[in-house]
């Protein structure tokens, strides 16, 4: 019998975050750590276990284990590697790096799960998001929709924060997203943002914002915003956390909400599984129940080809994807 079993792998930073918000959600009945530093990962799940015996906790099993706790999972969540290198310049050496170390990571953990199970929803965090995404979903057989990253989960909600700050209005109130990597090329749909409808031409003017808008500012207030959380206490944790959590409860209750997540594109924009980015999705049950295609305008169509040319860049250093079979 299943029992709403989440399975954590990675207790760092970002996995840390997530099993102490995955234990206030009040939605699964059991949460097993996996962490290569076993220590970490024991005293982590007692931690947590301790705070069950507190007033407003629910009384869920944690413990710390090994693959075979993958058997019976509904979902797992992925945020083994360390995170993004503290540095703005020199992204692409930084990012390279980084994708050299983590997909050695990422194939060690896949590898792990499936010899356990191809049946639990995997969410995977580890940057680069979208490189490690596409070595999880593309090289272990792993059935189509059942892996998928947070994507520009964490950067949409960047950027209703600051839509919604310019204008001094709720960001729950605004209805907008980013797309292509998560990282320094993602990229706003401003065609498709609005505030109950009111669109991005009319926002100015109905709303009397702080500063006026504009595509490439807030493109590249989004991304900065990153950078201050990054550079003020030296990682990114809750947030992305939060995102991923988000997702495993659509996944669980099978919710078919819509968020832009991380997946291997086959046939949207020109793509045919040579890269994977973020764009809108169906999540439910089965993880990524739909992939939506969203008409995008010439500059948001521009944004988003350089945006997957610099993923297949990280791609060809991680030896994955079509990019580097035909070189």
């Amino acid at each position: 019998m299943k029992r709403n079993k989440l399975v954590i792998v990675g207790v760092g930073h970002v996995g840390s975050y997530v099993l102490a918000d995955a234990m206030k959600l009040d939605l699964f009945a059991e949460i097993s750590v996996i962490d290569i530093d076993k220590n970490v990962a024991f005293g982590e799940a007692l931690d947590q276990a301790h705070a069950t015996a507190l007033t407003y906790m629910s009384n869920t099993t944690v413990r710390a284990g090994d693959y075979s706790e993958c058997a019976d999972a509904d979902v797992i969540i992925c945020a083994a590697g360390p995170s993004m290198l503290k540095s703005e310049e020199d992204a692409m050496p930084d990012r390279a790096k980084l994708a050299s170390v983590n997909s050695e990571i990422i194939r060690e953990v896949m590898t792990g799960i499936t010899k356990y199970t191809k049946d639990a929803i995997v969410i995977l965090i580890t940057n680069p998001l979208d490189t490690m995404l596409y070595i999880a979903e593309n090289e272990f057989g792993y059935p189509k929709g059942r892996v998928f990253g947070t994507g520009t989960m964490l950067d949409s909600a960047r950027l209703r924060k600051i839509i919604a700050i310019n204008y001094d209005i709720d960001p729950k109130s605004v209805t907008g997203y980013m797309m292509g990597e998560h990282g320094h090329t993602a990229f706003p749909v401003l065609s498709r943002l609005n505030v109950q409808g009111f669109g991005e031409k009319e926002l100015d003017q109905v709303f009397q914002g702080k500063e006026p808008m504009s595509r490439e500012g807030i493109k590249q207030k989004v991304v900065h915003a990153a950078f201050d959380v990054l550079n003020g206490k030296g990682w990114t944790n809750a947030g992305v956390a939060q995102a991923a959590v988000t997702l495993a409860k659509a996944i669980l209750l099978d919710e078919r909400s819509v968020y832009p997540v991380s997946t291997t594109l086959h046939g949207q924009y020109g793509y045919d599984g040579d890269v994977a980015l973020s764009m809108p999705c169906i999540i439910g049950r089965n993880g990524v129940e739909k992939q939506l295609e969203i008409a995008l305008d010439e500059q948001e169509l521009e944004w988003l080809h350089q945006s997957a040319q610099y993923i297949q860049e990280a791609m060809k250093v991680a030896g994955t994807g079509k990019a580097k079979i035909h070189n």
